[in-house]
């Protein structure tokens, strides 16, 4: 298939698109103006259930919706775009409102080092072993996620990340042996051609760093764009390059996105997985839990059982992070804990190496492992599945039980604690 993109410029040409209303499209031009909209003809003629778009998953994912912006910003653009106001104009109001939904999750910044006397822009080491790399050529997608926590990349280039110089990312390595691991990351590397994947790749390889052990590649192409591993003019290069990098020793671990079942039933899809781990490739999978997309057990369980029956490893299972349309999608911590508990009773053993629900916030993924009771107080129990301190994962600690919390900045310490254990050491850890 020939890639075709779709973004707020041209979204009108698709086909199907004269099934909305033009009041439909208005919304999808307002709220596209504020958070980065792109899909292409694969998603379009594919995944999407045109017969019911208004209520489908993957149209919801792909495009944008009225309730993702409060219902003053979507005035205040709507305003000004029916009054064909000029551009400069548009572009301060936009800005603001971008500017009002954390763009800055997690506090990013705070994981960008500081080597040899220069920032690196496009790293971020916030986790002992592993280091995340943003490569200049795969700052893009395929097509956009209406949750993306990385959405500023795309909209605001005060928060964008990118680097293109693989020798700083080996004199790094080489000087922190702690890391094991490389995370490519994005946007989505995968848009990349083969070439570029080939100068980061042969670069990591012939410096022979020791401690270099796995090689991480983020990307939502599985789900969004399989042709990328099947019939793209280089996708044969691409995975005997997977093949290279393991013969000399080191993993290949995709880090698939997939949200909602669906991705995962298309041929192209099935060939793309069945490519990969024929070239050694491991794939594991990872999604945030969403309301209006995917905030079912149902929907969960079957969602891992279709990954493990292709050889995909079911990894983790996120919250929606607090930035963007964070309000649209938010599921309650109460309610993602309930829903995977209960996707987790469904499956059997093999597809339990699912961790979650976890919100990578910036101390840490953090995990809600369930609600209890001790000495007569609700508790949510927490855990850190990784943490900027090594030394707090493993740990057991406890909140005030709040059904309505949607996040760790909504949680209070259990027991009338002043803080959670690890906070001072936190906050003299970002001094």
């Amino acid at each position: 298939m020939q890639y075709k993109q779709y973004s707020l410029h041209n979204f009108r040409q698709i086909p199907q698109i004269n099934i909305l209303t033009e009041e439909q499209k208005f919304v999808i031009e307002v709220v596209g103006t504020v958070l980065p909209f792109k899909t292409d003809n694969y998603v379009v003629d594919e995944l999407i259930d045109w017969t019911n778009f208004e209520n489908d998953p993957i149209f919801i994912l792909n495009f944008p919706q009225k309730d993702m912006l409060d219902e003053a910003s979507f005035r205040k653009v709507a305003s000004l775009l029916k009054n064909n106001s000029p551009r400069k104009i548009v572009q301060e109001e936009v800005k603001k409102i971008r500017l009002k939904l954390n763009p800055n999750p997690a506090g990013q910044e705070s994981n960008v080092p500081v080597f040899e006397g220069e920032r690196l822009t496009g790293i971020q080491h916030k986790y002992r072993e592993i280091v995340l790399f943003f490569p200049t050529q795969g700052q893009t997608c395929h097509a956009y996620c209406t949750f993306c926590f990385r959405w500023s990349q795309f909209a605001l280039n005060d928060f964008k990340f990118a680097m293109k110089e693989a020798d700083k990312l080996v004199r790094y390595l080489k000087a922190n042996p702690q890391i094991t691991d490389v995370l490519f990351t994005g946007g989505d590397p995968a848009v990349m051609k083969t070439r570029f994947f080939e100068e980061y790749f042969n670069a990591l390889v012939e410096a022979d760093i020791p401690n270099l052990k796995n090689i991480r590649i983020g990307t939502k192409s599985l789900a969004y764009w399989p042709y990328r591993f099947t019939t793209d003019d280089d996708a044969d290069d691409l995975l005997n390059l997977f093949r290279k990098v393991k013969k000399n020793g080191i993993n290949i671990a995709l880090m698939a996105h997939f949200n909602h079942p669906r991705e995962l039933k298309t041929d192209a899809v099935r060939e793309a997985i069945e490519r990969l781990i024929e070239a050694g490739v491991q794939i594991r999978s990872q999604s945030p839990i969403l309301r209006n997309i995917n905030d079912s057990a149902d929907i969960w369980a079957e969602n891992w059982e279709e990954q493990v029956a292709l050889g995909v490893i079911p990894y983790y299972m996120f919250v929606a992070r607090d930035t963007g349309a964070q309000d649209y999608f938010a599921v309650s911590l109460k309610r993602a804990w309930q829903i995977y508990r209960n996707a987790y009773n469904q499956v059997s053993g093999i597809c339990r190496t699912v961790k979650g629900p976890s919100m990578s916030c910036s101390p840490g993924k953090i995990q809600i492992m369930g609600v209890s009771e001790v000495n007569g107080e609700k508790v949510f129990v927490l855990n850190f599945l990784q943490g900027r301190d090594p030394s707090w994962v493993g740990k057991p600690f406890f909140a005030k039980y709040d059904p309505n919390a949607i996040w760790i900045d909504d949680l209070e310490p259990a027991f009338d604690e002043s803080n959670f254990f690890y906070e001072e050491a936190y906050y003299e850890l970002l001094a």
